[in-house]
């Protein structure tokens, strides 16, 4: 690898099913770093308008294409796998990438062989599990000496839980195995979980966050987590739900003859699993720190978006500090890919915030702050309208963190109601979350430092009693809520202005934010789809770069 050159980072292994919902291989991604630096960043959805778009292998050379990126002199290239696979071909047939096999995790890029344009080039392969834990550099930085570092998920290369070590300036694997695999399996592959839900087997993407929601409002109760147990958590349901409604009529009295997330028997289990998730998580990471000691947490994966047991790993105080990256999913895995390469080239990562989908938007869209515009925007939303922002570049990671998202005011059920289910047309049972200065979530949580995950809207936090009527839309039914704060107007500068303006002015402290797309679609990128979609959704109004409209 070449110290001159940028990095070119690509995720686009092939799902071994081909369907029209994402099976095994989901959310493909490119990112073009030099120097430390992101320069282009397509988490591929955000284009294409396919959810969890895995078929970069037929879009490649077009995307490249289009910015300028076919000549493969300019960078060295790195690809992440999968564990369907360590080759990458393209559908045109002028790409091609395999890697070695290898029975170990490596902590370091492996050279494999690449075909480019019909030319050879040397090209690296970094796995799964390494590309997860390496997308936390672009937020945090180079690693801290006596860190450990965690990945977990459904299933990377070799596993779906890894461990790592960073001491003396190293950094090595430490255990990778499967033996977590039943805790990841009851959000993504548990047929009980999905027949409460109501979802197909191909939506499994978007189960796991409807089951977050749903836990809510249920409760943990130890006599079903024997049960659950006893019966391998009824896996094998996916033909038929008699043998889990004969066993609960029997054991549990339950009268129901199908499973509805209204049931309150039903609601109690969804809550234990999740439960047990934590409880077991928490107990594998007390382990490991017992072991060594460590002063850090890196952790990534699809199961660092468990906001209840990120609070958890928080509160335990295991850690001096805690770090997930705003994408711990698989959209991260091609920026944590060339993350790394460029670490191992130049030993330090500039530090970046989350808005880094700029793949064919215009760096001249600037985000214009005009006191005229805000105002337009604060009345809207002081008169109960629903207005959805599209600024700038998009945020990486399946949340909006303020660039793509849709706002209102947070202090009515209702209204939070009406965008959760009118617009955005989600379930009845899933949450939407408060965007807020880092001053007003200090006032609604009684906590006098608020932690910087909040910034990634990645902690679940109680709400002071006497404060949720004016928190009311956005507090769980638990009483806590998915804080996003914004801590300074570097941060966000439109969004600080617009909550610092409401706040001061008007004594509003803090917004409904919640993503800006329709169920079953991606976020929005560009301005044109912000358009379209906002007409959809039947939104009140639209802030583009900073310019409000009515709708």
């Amino acid at each position: 690898m070449d110290k001159k050159k940028a990095t070119l980072a690509i995720y686009g292994i092939q799902d071994r099913i081909n369907t029209d919902t994402p099976f095994y291989v989901h959310d493909h991604g490119l990112t073009l770093m030099n120097q430390g630096k992101v320069i282009k960043h397509l988490s591929l959805e955000r284009l294409s308008r396919r959810k969890h778009d895995n078929t970069l292998h037929e879009q490649i050379y077009e995307l490249l294409k289009s910015e300028r990126l076919l000549r493969s002199d300019d960078y060295d290239l790195v690809f992440v796998d999968n564990v369907v696979g360590r080759a990458f071909i393209s559908s045109c047939g002028r790409f091609r990438f395999e890697a070695p096999l290898n029975q170990n995790l490596l902590a370091q890029a492996e050279l494999g062989r690449c075909w480019w344009l019909d030319k050879e080039k040397e090209a690296y392969a970094i796995n799964h599990e390494l590309a997860h834990i390496a997308s936390c550099l672009p937020f945090y930085g180079a690693y801290k000496e006596n860190s450990l570092l965690v990945h977990f998920d459904g299933g990377g290369s070799l596993s779906n839980f890894s461990a790592w070590q960073f001491r003396n300036n190293q950094l090595c694997c430490i255990e990778f195995h499967w033996d977590l695999k039943y805790l990841s399996a009851l959000f993504n592959a548990n047929a009980l979980v999905f027949g409460i839900i109501g979802a197909k087997y191909k939506e499994q993407n978007s189960v796991p966050g409807k089951m977050m929601g749903l836990a809510a409002f249920g409760t943990y109760r130890h006599e079903l987590e024997d049960w659950l147990k006893k019966h391998n958590y009824f896996t094998n349901l996916w033909a038929s739900k008699k043998a889990f409604i004969d066993a609960a009529q029997k054991d549990f009295g339950w009268q129901q003859a199908q499973l509805n997330e209204r049931d309150f028997f039903l609601q109690d289990l969804i809550a234990t699993m999740q439960g047990i998730f934590q409880r077991d998580f928490l107990t594998k990471l007390s382990r490991l720190q017992d072991k060594e000691d460590y002063s850090n947490l890196y952790y990534s994966g699809g199961s660092a978006l468990n906001i209840v047991t990120n609070k958890a790993i928080i509160d335990s105080q295991l850690f001096d500090n805690v770090y997930i990256p705003p994408c711990p999913d698989d959209s991260g895995l091609s920026l944590g890919a060339a993350a790394h390469l460029e670490w191992q080239k130049h030993g330090q990562i500039h530090l970046h915030n989350p808005y880094l989908n700029n793949w064919q938007l215009a760096s001249t869209d600037d985000v214009v702050i005009s006191e005229l515009e805000l105002d337009k925007c604060a009345q809207a939303l002081l008169a109960n309208k629903v207005v959805a922002v599209c600024n700038g570049t998009g945020e990486i990671g399946p949340r909006a963190l303020g660039n793509r998202s849709i706002l209102s005011l947070a202090n009515s059920t209702e209204l939070a109601k009406k965008v959760s289910m009118e617009h955005k047309r989600r379930e009845w049972y899933r949450p939407v979350a408060p965007i807020m200065l880092d001053k007003n979530a200090v006032y609604f949580t009684g906590k006098k430092l608020v932690h910087r995950l909040a910034q990634y809207m990645l902690l679940d936090f109680e709400i002071e009693k006497n404060k949720q009527t004016e928190l009311q839309g956005a507090v769980h039914v638990d009483g806590t809520a998915r804080i996003q704060v914004i801590e300074n107007r570097g941060q966000n500068p439109f969004m600080f202005a617009l909550l610092t303006l409401l706040d001061n002015k008007y004594g509003i402290k803090a917004l409904i934010n919640t993503s800006f797309n329709v169920r079953g679609e991606p976020i929005v990128q560009t301005k044109e789809d912000a358009i379209n979609s906002a007409k959809n959704m039947n939104l009140d109004g639209l802030v583009i770069n900073g310019y409000y409209q009515s709708l």
